[in-house]
């Protein structure tokens, strides 16, 4: 008798990734500050163009994306050549996983970073590998000690998710610059927008012929909803990539929103000011109260508490006024709690439930 059909090895061993809440029984005031999204939405730009492509539903979309890719060149001074795009940062992750490595081989995430490394490797059938973090910090030594020849990716969010932590130009330099030939390094911007003065990682790109940055239209362009990522690689990456890329990944709707607001650079800006200003009155507001935080690069803070019992009374606290945050002890922080940068009406209601918690501890 035969034995039973089974997944690869390596798909069991996946928990399944679990997004932040957006709904509590009984309540139509609830405030989601558990995703990281923009509070202030789409820019108007992009809600016209998804309007406008709503009138051609039954075409299909270009295989080539060269308008969208065209646009991010432009914006970003890249070479369009060199940009792949796909539904989502992580379908950009879940490419490199599936085109470089596989049973055998070993692909490095550090202690706290974006779970996705860890599912997209175990997918592809090869060993994710967990190096320590310093600090809630990627440490570079800790990276490059974990590195064998059985390494092929090594995955550094740069600033970090759920951490905000984000280490200096010189770090990620040396990093690429000790990596072997045949490991490929992955800078992950997703939050790259809201810093100043930040290329993601794109002139190391440019510079060497192992390196790849991924972005997304999630975050600070406020299009999680349509799910758009984009990456940006040598050449000969980027072939191996549209090679396992479904040729219709992106429909109309999804490309001509990016476009427009990719090219909304004023919105970008607008968003980037806000959030540096929020976020500030955000982890001083909870410092104030007694709940320290990291400096974060992103549009959250990671609320640190005295331990993880602390941590969950105070996130059913929140969830008693109708605020969702994110508890990250699947990211071994048991003690802490991700708070997305919100509205001024939104920090400002995160600040009196923290207060009434703390009062009712005191």
């Amino acid at each position: 008798m035969s034995e039973p059909i089974r997944p690869q090895p390596g798909i069991a061993e996946i928990k399944l990734y679990k997004g932040g809440e957006s709904t509590l029984e009984g309540r139509d005031d609830v405030l989601k500050l558990s995703s990281n999204e923009n509070p202030f939405g789409a820019p108007e730009s992009a809600q016209a163009a998804y309007a406008a492509a709503g009138t051609e539903l039954h075409r299909y979309p270009p295989t080539d994306h060269v308008a969208l890719r065209a646009a991010i060149a432009e914006v970003h001074g890249l070479d369009a050549d060199r940009i792949i795009c796909g539904a989502g940062s992580d379908e950009i992750i879940a490419f490199l996983c599936q085109a470089y490595a596989g049973p055998g081989d070993e692909v490095i995430h550090t202690e706290h970073g974006f779970s996705m490394y860890r599912i997209s490797t175990l997918a592809a059938g090869a060993t994710p590998v967990e190096v320590p973090e310093r600090d809630r910090c990627v440490d570079v030594d800790a990276v490059l000690a974990g590195v064998t020849d059985k390494t092929r990716l090594v995955f550094v969010a740069n600033p970090a998710n759920p951490t905000g932590t984000m280490i200096g130009g010189n770090d990620v330099t040396r990093l690429a610059g000790a990596l072997p030939a045949h490991v490929l390094l992955v800078l992950d911007g997703a939050y790259a927008e809201y810093v100043d003065d930040y290329d993601g990682g794109a002139a190391l790109v440019d510079a060497r012929d192992n390196i790849v940055m991924t972005r997304t239209f999630s975050k600070i362009y406020g299009l999680g909803g349509l799910r758009i990522g984009w990456g940006y690689g040598p050449a000969h990456v980027i072939d191996t990539l549209n090679r396992v890329r479904g040729p219709f990944n992106l429909s109309n709707t999804q490309l001509a929103t990016a476009e427009a607001a990719v090219r909304d650079t004023n919105w970008l800006e607008v968003c980037r000011a806000q959030n540096a200003r929020l976020r500030s009155v955000l982890a001083k507001g909870l410092a104030d109260l007694g709940v320290p935080s990291d400096p974060s690069s992103a549009n959250f803070v990671l609320a640190q508490f005295a331990d993880e019992d602390t941590a969950k009374s105070c996130e059913a606290k929140l969830r008693a006024d109708g605020i969702l945050v994110r508890l990250v002890g699947g990211y071994k922080l048991p003690n802490c709690l991700r708070i997305t940068v919100g509205s001024d009406e939104d920090c400002a209601r995160v600040l009196a439930s923290v207060a009434a918690f703390q009062g009712a501890r005191a």
